[in-house]
């Protein structure tokens, strides 16, 4: 069909090298692939094989296909490369994050080791865009590549449900060395509840609620854009708090104030911000671009503009979303389409048009592949060779995932997911939210349901390679035969969140975290014990796990069972 059919607009349209086409065609082959396809130890070649199958059948920003929304396209060109060459008391010479282009751009230091504590863009994931925090804590306390003095938190609660093993990270985050003190002397957390984690911290910043601040879904970041238009959004406060809270982004915009810090700090002492909600308005990435695209300059202006004193004003009164619609002309094959180039460099998207073609083959990679044979100034340590000659294949190649050598012992597929009111832990603990989702149960497939003579009410015992848990189970017919799966977050700790110790998170809610390994087993490639991650990008494995599944008849509680966790508050400030 992708080829016997087509779809076409009757829009003209010019191509970037001025060539004019009358009609606007595609195919009508549509792909839907979430992120959690990355999230195995094959992820990334994986996506990229769906993605290479779109480029073959020309499905891509066409009518029927996948489309960008903006501000993407962008080239590879257009990012940066990661920086981490850091002086006391200068900036990072550059973004800390980045797309090497090859070994030359990796993070390391002069004898070839991580520099950055996650070990991203290292030989062991060069291509770690985003990271790899759940390397941090477990780094931090072998102090590898370096002992800390502080390790400051946000957001995730990586002492639960944020990390694979929680109670080993439990562990590190409280273990000491021989002289008593702590592997990682000082903890500061931000969170709005009391989480697991702000229970190992020395110092607490409370954060606000969504409710209670500013937020921004910018375009510089992740916007809530659609293919058709560039949208951003604010949320802002609709209730004063009742209690000693700050937002967590003013208090970083007060730190850098009072640290000196470039572009928080004016020449005479004072802050250049007085709070995130003047940071939005004010703040210019570069001349005229700043974190929100709507109602700049005098309130007429649009992706370009000096700063608005109105803006948020301006927001307020459009329900908090701005929103721009892309040119009849721009709407399809933005990278080459001389109408998007030229109206993404009006919206300030770019400040150019950079119009690219898709490339099948990986330079990139293969110049990762190169270093692995010797080749180049920049190598890696030879225990590495034969896992970076099989990861960074140019061309897609897709292998099973390293779990599946456990199918024999393990033979189910266990996911697992946080419901979308607890992404995060903001507004997770209202109250009718509880009522909804207090407690959580293993989901089975029938064939398995049925096989092991599962009756209602029945727990069950799911056992991996790291451990085992006992929980409640149901019936689940639309669920593929081989898996298991359950929500994420909703199992709490006793004594976290403020919840009574018999609360049904604490006593039926549980999490799959306690099955997985954050490291994998020493490999037959060599270069021992690697994160369970992409060996690529440093994507944590999340849906690489197997279990076993066993009956064993209704309990009262799930395990493990942890002792439970007393915050214990020694001063306000």
């Amino acid at each position: 069909m992708a080829f016997d059919e087509a779809i076409a607009l009757d829009q003209p349209w010019t191509d970037f090298r001025g060539g004019r086409h009358a009609r606007m065609i595609g195919r009508p082959v549509g792909f839907h692939a979430m992120r959690g396809i990355a999230a195995h130890t094959n992820g990334f070649q994986t996506a990229r094989a769906f993605h290479l199958l779109q480029m073959l059948l020309g499905c891509i920003e066409v009518p029927g296909g996948m489309r960008f929304r903006p501000p993407y396209p962008r080239p590879m060109s257009a990012h940066p490369v990661p920086h981490f060459r850091a002086r006391p008391g200068q900036p990072l010479d550059g973004p800390h994050l980045g797309f090497p282009r090859g070994p030359a751009d990796l993070a390391l230091t002069e004898d070839g080791h991580p520099a950055r504590i996650d070990e991203a863009f290292s030989w062991d994931a060069p291509f770690a865009a985003h990271g790899l925090m759940q390397r941090v804590i477990a780094n931090a306390h072998a102090g590898r590549p370096y002992r800390i003095d502080t390790l400051f938190l946000y957001m995730a609660n990586m002492a639960w449900n944020s990390s694979m093993n929680p109670a080993e990270v439990a562990r590190m985050l409280t273990d000491t060395d021989p002289d008593g003190s702590y592997r990682i002397p000082h903890i500061i957390l931000s969170d709005a509840y009391a989480s697991e984690t702000v229970a190992y911290a020395d110092l607490v910043l409370p954060d606000t609620t969504y409710l209670e601040r500013h937020d921004a879904i910018s375009l510089l970041d992740r916007p809530a854009s659609r293919a058709d238009q560039a949208v951003d959004a604010i949320r802002w406060p609709i209730t004063a708090p009742d209690r000693d809270v700050r937002p967590f982004q003013s208090v970083l915009i007060d730190l850098g104030h009072r640290l000196g810090l470039p572009g928080f700090a004016e020449a005479d002492g004072s802050a250049t911000y007085a709070d995130y909600a003047d940071y939005l308005v004010r703040h210019q990435r570069r001349p005229g671009i700043g974190p929100l695209a709507g109602w700049r300059g005098d309130g007429s202006a649009q992706g370009r503009g000096a700063p608005n004193p109105d803006q948020l004003a301006r927001y307020i009164e459009a329900g908090g979303v701005f929103s721009a619609e892309v040119p009849p002309e721009a709407a399809f094959f933005k990278p080459w389409n001389r109408a998007w180039q030229d109206w993404a460099v009006g919206m300030g998207f770019q400040d150019r048009p950079q119009p690219y073609l898709f490339t099948i083959w990986s330079e990139p990679l293969r110049r990762f592949q190169l270093a692995a044979l010797g080749h180049g100034p920049y190598q890696p340590p030879d225990e590495m060779r034969p896992r970076l000659l099989a990861a960074m294949d140019p061309l897609p190649e897709w292998t099973p995932p390293d779990s599946d050598a456990q199918a024999a012992e393990f033979p189910l597929h266990a996911l697992t997911q946080r419901p979308a009111a607890m992404y995060h832990s903001w507004g997770s603990m209202n109250g009718w939210l509880r009522q909804i989702l207090g407690r959580n149960v293993l989901f089975v497939p029938t064939v398995e349901w049925e096989r092991l003579g599962f009756q209602d009410g029945d727990w069950a015992r799911l056992t991996s390679t790291a451990g085992w848990i006992e929980s409640p189970v149901a019936r689940m017919s639309a669920l593929n035969p081989g898996t298991v799966w359950t929500w994420n977050a909703i199992g709490k700790r006793k004594g976290a969140w403020a919840l009574d110790d018999d609360a049904p998170e604490a006593r039926v809610g549980f999490l799959l975290n306690h099955l997985m390994h954050d490291l994998l087993p020493d490999s037959h490639e060599g270069g021992g014990r690697r994160a369970n991650a992409d060996p690529v990008t440093g994507q944590a494995a999340w849906f690489d796990l197997r279990v076993r599944l066993d009956r064993i008849g209704p309990r009262l509680q799930v395990r493990p069972a942890f002792a439970p966790i007393r915050l214990t508050v020694r001063g306000r400030r």
